[in-house]
């Protein structure tokens, strides 16, 4: 099972990104999926999660400007980032759980910067 991320780049101050995870192997059952990031010199946090439900959450600092999604079919979680600030610069990471079992995807630079 592997997590394959994209999306990153560099993006101008109020500007948008949206980010992708695809799910691909052997896979029998996905989980809650989630998007995390890693700013430098910080500890990595999660960003936002949802349940194979639909139900999403947030942190706190983020709500209203991120938006988490998925697509059951496709094994795909995404997360749409509005009005980017430069604090907002990390790596973002996708995580999911495959098979009953937590998987993470390699990482994409965010880099929000004028």
């Amino acid at each position: 099972v592997q997590l394959q991320a994209s999306g990153g780049g560099l993006v101008q101050p109020g500007g948008s990104l949206r980010l992708s995870c695809a799910a691909s192997g052997r896979i029998f059952s996905i989980g809650n999926m989630a998007w995390y990031r890693q700013a430098p010199g910080k500890q990595r946090e999660l960003v936002a999660a949802i349940t194979s439900g639909g139900s999403s959450h947030y942190a706190d600092s983020l709500k209203g400007r991120f938006t988490i999604s998925r697509d059951n079919a496709k094994n795909t979680v995404d997360l749409q980032m509005n009005s980017l600030r430069p604090e907002d610069t990390a790596v973002y990471y996708c995580n999911a759980v495959v098979n009953w079992g937590p998987f993470w995807g390699q990482g994409t630079l965010v880099t929000v910067s004028s």
